[in-house]
C-alpha cells in the first residue's frame, strides 16, 4: 500500500471520528450527557473506532481501486428525551456530524489555497485533494433521508405533522432492524446515487479547493 493510500485511510478514521465527536458535543451542549459518560467526547480515536467499517472496508476500497473512499465510526449514544429543545436537537446532534466534515473540508481547502505562501509540497496538495472529497462524500452521504443515517433525523422536522409521524415510525422499524436499513441505503446508493453523489463531490471540491 503507497504511503498516500496510507496517509488517506488515517484521514478518513480521523473525520469518522470527529464526525462522531461532534455528534456527542452537539448532544452534551443540548443537556444530553450520555455520549460523554460515555468517554466518546475524547479525541482518542480507539474509543470510537469500528474495525470493520473504520479500517478493513476503507482498506478494501483502496486496495481494490474503488473510485470511493468511505468508512464509518462507532454511532455515538444519545437520549432525545434530555434534550432542552425537544423538536430541534435531535436534528442539531444530527446534522453536526456533516457539519464537521465540511469544516474539515474547508480548512485543507485554505491550506491548498496557501500552498505557495506556506511551501506546502505537491504530494501534500494532492492528499489535501483527497481529504476534501473525502470530507465533502462523507458530510453528502450522511444527509441521505434513509435510516439510520444523519438525514434521516433531520428530515422529520422539515415535513408537515402528519408525514412526519408517519416517517418517524418507518424511522423506528429501520432502526431496529439494522441490517434492513443498511441494506436499503446501500441498494439505494449503488443503484441511483452512488453516480451523482460521486459527481457532486468532485465538482464540490474542485470548488473549494481551486475555484
Amino acid at each position: 500500500m503507497e504511503p498516500q493510500q496510507i496517509a488517506l485511510i488515517i484521514a478518513l478514521i480521523l473525520s469518522v471520528v470527529i464526525h462522531e465527536m461532534a455528534h456527542g458535543h452537539a448532544a452534551n451542549w443540548l443537556g444530553d450527557p450520555t455520549a460523554r459518560l460515555a468517554g466518546r467526547l475524547s479525541p482518542n480515536p480507539l474509543v470510537h473506532l469500528d474495525p470493520l467499517m473504520s479500517v478493513i472496508i476503507p482498506g478494501l476500497l483502496i486496495l481494490s481501486g474503488s473510485p470511493i473512499l468511505f468508512g464509518a465510526a462507532k454511532p455515538v449514544p444519545y437520549n432525545p428525551y434530555n434534550f432542552r429543545n425537544q423538536r430541534w436537537g435531535e436534528a442539531i446532534v444530527a446534522v453536526a456530524g456533516p457539519l464537521s466534515n465540511i469544516v474539515i473540508a474547508l480548512i485543507f481547502a485554505g491550506l491548498i489555497r496557501s500552498a505557495d505562501v506556506l511551501g506546502l509540497s505537491a504530494s501534500f496538495v494532492e492528499l489535501a485533494i483527497g481529504i476534501i472529497a473525502l470530507n465533502i462524500f462523507l458530510a453528502l452521504f450522511n444527509m441521505i433521508p434513509i435510516p439510520p443515517l444523519d438525514g434521516s433525523k433531520i428530515l422529520p422536522r422539515l415535513l408537515p405533522y402528519a408525514l412526519s409521524v408517519r416517517y418517524e415510525s418507518l424511522r423506528r422499524v429501520m432502526e431496529h432492524n439494522v441490517m434492513l436499513s443498511f441494506g436499503v441505503v446501500i441498494l439505494v446508493f449503488v443503484m441511483f446515487l452512488g453516480e451523482p453523489l460521486a459527481y457532486l463531490t468532485q465538482l464540490m471540491a474542485y470548488f473549494l479547493a481551486f475555484a
